[in-house]
């Protein structure tokens, strides 16, 4: 059996990175977490730390602007998995330096985990965000260093437990208001399966310059068909309020901008949908992952 690639999680503290970190322990891989020294005295984020060490992580200290510490951490292993948030995306220029400095690696996953959409289908300010992914994208192509990008959809977490509304924190009881017709195919991911087929992904050479996506079949659901399990699971009838396009389009134009950037993601998702279908399929490539179904993540909120 070939020896299992040493993995570098960068942003291992943040939501998608701790369950990376989690992921690669427990698929045996030499598993490094960089992170800065000033996380240690943060109460939750320290704990953090401390429970890696426990789990035999090795904790490198090092920061997005130090390039030396980057450089240094890369020497480490063979992987560099990025999983920084929406902030720190464009900062990963830095990282693609280090790496061809390091000379050393032969596989970059950067910080991405999104839809793979059409930019000239998206709105702003989300057509910036996409943008800035490709931007990305293309400086790891231009310097010729071996990648995966990772399309994972939408994640469980944020999209699905109060099925879309604002500011919710459970399935509604009696009213849904879904955006457009919601005919639009979506597809929900847990957020520790994203990151138990990633890991797979790392020595794999079919994802190898490759998107790797999520499209499990068990998770595709229109959001009206969404609305009509969970009226089926809670025994419940929920009144159906739909916003066209149009006005979306319009209160995303009117709204403050953080509200600007949720519902153009949502417009992105819920509207749009997926446009891109080039590169290889996870649950096809890894038949023998049992993933969390919408039906089983449901089921705690009934």
């Amino acid at each position: 059996m070939a020896e299992k690639s040493k993995l570098l999680i960068i942003g291992a503290t943040g939501h998608v990175g701790k369950f990376m970190v989690e992921a690669s322990v427990k698929a045996g891989h030499p598993t490094f977490a960089l992170v800065r020294k000033s996380t240690v005295s943060d109460p939750v984020k320290g704990k953090l730390v401390e429970n890696f060490s426990n789990s035999g992580v090795t904790v490198l200290y090092g920061d997005l602007h130090d390039h030396e510490s980057l450089v240094k951490a890369i020497k480490h292993v063979d992987v560099v998995i990025s999983t920084v948030g929406d902030e720190q995306k464009a900062d990963q220029v830095k990282i693609i330096a280090a790496i061809k400095e390091a000379g050393n690696i032969k596989r970059f996953f950067p910080s991405e985990f999104i839809l793979e959409i059409d930019v000239n289908h998206a709105v702003e300010p989300v057509k910036s965000m996409y943008e800035g992914v490709l931007t990305i994208r293309r400086a790891i192509e231009a310097e010729g260093i071996p990648y995966t990008y990772v399309s994972a959809q939408t994640f469980t977490c944020y999209f699905f437990p109060s099925l879309f509304e604002r500011e919710a924190t459970a399935p509604p009881g009696d009213k849904v208001t879904i955006l457009g017709d919601g005919n639009t195919k979506v597809i929900y991911n847990d957020d520790r399966d994203i990151a138990t087929y990633t890991i797979k992904a790392v020595d794999d050479p079919r994802t190898l310059n490759k998107i790797l996506h999520f499209r499990l079949p068990k998770n595709i659901y229109t959001v009206n068909e969404l609305v009509s399990l969970w009226e089926k699971k809670s025994g419940k009838t929920l009144e159906r309020t739909y916003v066209p396009e149009e006005q979306l389009l319009k209160d995303i134009q009117d709204a403050p901008f953080e509200t600007r950037v949720e519902l153009s993601i949502k417009h992105s998702v819920l509207v749009r949908g997926e446009h891109n279908s080039e590169g290889v399929e996870a649950s096809e490539l890894y038949p023998d992952v049992k993933y969390t179904t919408i039906e089983e993540y449901l089921d705690q909120f009934v």
